[in-house]
């Protein structure tokens, strides 16, 4: 499989999953920073969703796939990186199950907790992007917020049951997944448990520049944010 082409928005920790990935993966790519043309005609005719990350490969159906799960869990099958996604089925099971956890459940907590600080748009029908005051606004983000300690508790006790990544000694997807997911709990200074700051180091400390690059990326858009409001 030749190069890949790699659409990003760099401030985002969804995109964060698979630059950290791609580059974890020593897989061949060019990244493309697209902030801004999301919903231009020539990004929309290859990605009628508008969403980031992307890659594009002529070896794919469309010539396109987007969502960052799907994306890790296709290159890590394609080229055969079972030391971040386990060929074993049991194990790949579990991993699947940790990230769809993430995005199904967590990642929608998080977003409503952090996106009104990020300034990123909320989805309609949330509280945060309707007519309400700011009180109430802010009561939901507290909500949201209070509501991360419930998931994060699981992927402790259940996803590494004293095991120091999901992945068990080596992190994987879903790993690298949840640390980046956790980045964004910064803009409002979440009281991460000890065990959750300790994971997020031991990430970094294990994938290096792999890591540290693409959340480099996120944690300087999250200082801008602070520091416009400071």
């Amino acid at each position: 499989m030749a190069g890949i082409q790699l659409n990003v928005v760099k401030p985002s920790v969804n995109n964060m999953s698979v630059r950290v990935f791609v580059r974890a993966a020593g897989l061949d790519f060019e990244e493309a920073d697209v902030y801004g043309q999301t919903r231009s005609p020539e990004f929309l005719a290859k990605n009628p969703a508008h969403l980031t990350p992307m890659i594009e490969h002529s070896s794919l159906p469309k010539g396109a796939l987007w969502e960052s799960c799907a994306i890790m869990k296709y290159l890590a099958s394609k080229h055969g990186k079972d030391d971040l996604y386990p060929s074993n089925l049991e194990k790949r099971a579990m991993v699947d199950s940790a990230m769809f956890y993430i995005i199904g459940t967590l990642y929608p907590l998080l977003a409503r907790a952090t996106y009104p600080s990020l300034g990123f748009p909320l989805y309609p029908g949330e509280v945060g992007a309707s007519d309400l005051d700011d009180g109430h606004k802010a009561t939901a983000a507290k909500a949201a917020a209070d509501a991360i300690a419930e998931p994060l508790d699981v992927f402790h006790k259940f996803f590494m049951d004293g095991k120091p990544f999901i992945g068990g000694e080596k992190p994987s997807i879903a790993d690298i997944r949840l640390a980046a997911t956790l980045e964004f709990l910064a803009v409002i200074d979440y009281p991460l448990p000890g065990w959750a700051k300790s994971f997020m180091a031991s990430m970094e400390k294990e994938l290096g520049t792999a890591y540290s690059e693409p959340a480099g990326d996120v944690r300087g858009y999250i200082q801008y944010v602070r520091s416009q409001k400071a």
